[in-house]
């Protein structure tokens, strides 16, 4: 039986290429990358290179790239980097309802550690936060904003760079960070189109390894370091650098297409999907129209999340009942939007990538006719 992965906001299937640039860094150029003797001199020089080669492709300078474990770190990184360096300069912060938990429960807990205020932008129906909302939420007290590029759960789009706008229009001292990790490699973005000053991307999104992840710095923001050791990263991200998974990022990225290609294939796919899963009974689409079309949240109605999943997993279909992150938790994303709690508790995120196909749609509209004709309707 062919597995059918339709769940590429979690994690991507690694591609040839990033497999193979791990396993010539794991047997050729495994040593310390601050080793002065030649494999460490090359380890090094291979790990610039894949630096050079990420910042090429967000539009930046190498200079302002660190390289962290991942999102979550590279988001805990720069909030509290940020945090600690700009709170005596306001005593708020405003971020969005729908911010990864990464982002979320950093800001909550900084805030809650030193009183200072936060104010969470809740979404409209489609899960983007409004340019009004954000001019209403920041002013000259606000000393930081973050809000993500791309919600991981319903892929509305938030619009960024409107922050930057407010930001300067309200005389605010704020640092602007943006979680981009579900928009890397899949809309046409750079920190200055946005006009941010911390951005994160991570590796296992874009066909990468899992355990590598990136974190640009706009050149002059100054962030108080909360991780101390041998100054790798330039002290942002001490320690030894996994430089296999480096390069397998690297790899992975220089594999990628061109966005608005794949994009114009994805929402073709999208668009599919949506046809063939609207004819069924009780199915309902959560993600907007314009939602970046790599993500698709539905609703089918009176099947628990987790029952339709696992019925699913065992025809070979995996999907997920939400963020990775969640734990089976019910969505505070679709909370926020005003979704029932019926759909809530019945809902399944569907995430495609340049492998999917129509044919792995097809495989999932049939199980889930399947489940409704099998399963036992939830009370």
């Amino acid at each position: 039986m062919r597995s059918i992965y339709l769940d590429n906001s979690a994690t991507t299937a690694p591609c040839e290429q990033a497999v193979a640039a791990v396993l010539n860094s794991l047997t050729n150029t495994y040593a310390n990358p601050s080793s002065l003797y030649s494999i460490g001199v090359e380890a090094n020089r291979m790990m610039e290179q894949s630096r050079e080669n990420i910042a090429k492709f967000l539009g930046c300078s190498a200079e302002e790239i660190f390289f962290t474990s991942g999102g979550t770190e590279a988001n805990n990184i720069a909030l509290q980097g940020a945090f600690y360096a700009g709170y005596r300069n306001g005593n708020k912060v405003v971020t969005t309802a729908t911010e990864h938990p990464s982002v979320l429960n950093t800001l909550k807990e900084l805030c809650r550690k030193h009183s200072a205020e936060l104010v969470e932008i809740t979404p409209d129906a489609t899960g983007a936060v409004s340019k009004e909302k954000i001019f209403e939420a920041i002013d000259d007290k606000t000393f930081l904003v973050s809000i993500m590029l791309v919600n991981n759960e319903v892929g509305a789009i938030n619009p960024v760079a409107q922050a930057r706008t407010a930001i300067a229009r309200k005389n605010s001292p704020a640092l602007l960070h943006s979680d981009c990790v579900q928009a890397f490699g899949k809309l046409k973005f750079s920190p200055k189109t946005l006009g941010v000053d911390l951005l994160t991307v991570s590796g296992h999104k874009v066909h990468g390894p899992k355990g590598v992840g990136a974190l640009y710095v706009k050149k002059g923001v100054r962030l108080s370091p909360t991780v101390f050791g041998g100054g790798q990263e330039k002290g942002i991200r001490p320690g030894t650098q996994a430089t296999a998974f480096i390069d397998g990022f690297s790899a992975a990225v220089s594999a990628l297409r061109d966005e608005n290609t794949d994009v114009e294939r994805i929402c073709e796919l999208r668009d599919y999907a949506v046809e063939k899963l609207s004819a069924l009974d009780d199915v309902f689409i959560n993600s907007s129209p314009d939602a970046l079309p790599y993500i698709l949240n539905i609703s089918v109605l009176g099947y628990r999340s987790e029952v339709m999943l696992r019925f699913l997993s065992g025809r070979g279909v995996f999907v997920s009942s939400g963020s990775a992150c969640s734990k089976g938790k019910r969505s505070y994303v679709l909370t926020s939007m005003g979704v029932s709690p019926a759909r809530i508790d019945s809902a399944l995120r569907i995430s495609f990538s340049r492998y999917s196909q129509k044919s792995d749609i097809d495989a999932l509209v049939e199980g889930i006719a399947q489940g409704q004709a099998n399963l036992l309707k939830s009370k």
